[in-house]
């Protein structure tokens, strides 16, 4: 019955399905970011599936005078709802883990994406290494739409155009790792315009920047 009365809230449901598919524990106000509550209030729901036996908290003293920062992950114990991170998502945040915790900085992630980009090119019928002009463009068009990134050309600025990100398939990750993740896609970025020939990424701004998720690209 406890079990029920947690989760039989739309809000308690909802945070309780944001923590199941994270990989890494939540802070209160990234859980209300989420679902659009304070974290005020996120805090006493917290408390119910606490008490519920659904949810513990870990407090993540910062280095700082002031009270600690709480962490809220499932129990281990929770029960299933079909909600648990897909095989991918899983072991894309485990070997970002392991990458970390190995050293590997912004300029290794960046190489691997550029490695990456370039081979996509290399496959791709379409964007060819040795392409001139603003088709290198339309390259990294491609395979941004392909990866998930559902990007947006800047018409007003068609002879050095920016290349926005409406969305982020790794956002998860990005936040968890933004020095990995934001600089791997930064390379897969430069790979393509690279090896499409034709322009290169003037500056890229990555979802942790002032301007995030966009690519100011240099034509010709």
């Amino acid at each position: 019955m406890d079990l029920l009365g947690a989760l039989g809230d739309d809000t308690r449901t909802a945070l309780y399905r944001e923590l199941a598919r994270s990989t890494q524990p939540m802070s209160a106000a990234d859980l209300g970011a989420r679902v659009g509550l304070h974290a005020n209030t996120v805090r006493l729901h917290l408390e119910r599936m606490r008490d519920a036996g659904l949810v513990e908290s870990e407090a993540v003293h910062r280095g700082t005078v002031g009270r600690p920062q709480h962490l809220y992950a499932l129990t281990a114990d929770a029960p299933s709802a079909g909600l648990e991170p897909e095989a991918h998502e899983l072991i894309s945040g485990l070997l970002a883990a392991l990458a970390e915790g190995a050293g590997a900085d912004a300029d290794d992630a960046a190489a691997a994406g550029r490695a990456y980009g370039r081979a996509a090119v290399l496959r791709s019928s379409k964007a060819r290494a040795g392409q001139r002009g603003p088709r290198c463009v339309s390259a990294l068009v491609g395979q941004m739409r392909r990866l998930g990134f559902d990007p947006a050309l800047d018409d007003d600025s068609a002879d050095d155009p920016t290349l926005f990100f409406l969305q982020c398939p790794f956002r998860e990750l990005a936040e968890a790792y933004p020095e990995l993740v934001c600089n791997l896609h930064r390379g897969i970025c430069e790979g393509v315009v690279g090896a499409a020939g034709g322009g290169k990424i003037d500056k890229f701004h990555p979802l942790y920047d002032h301007t995030p998720c966009q690519a100011d690209l240099r034509v010709g």
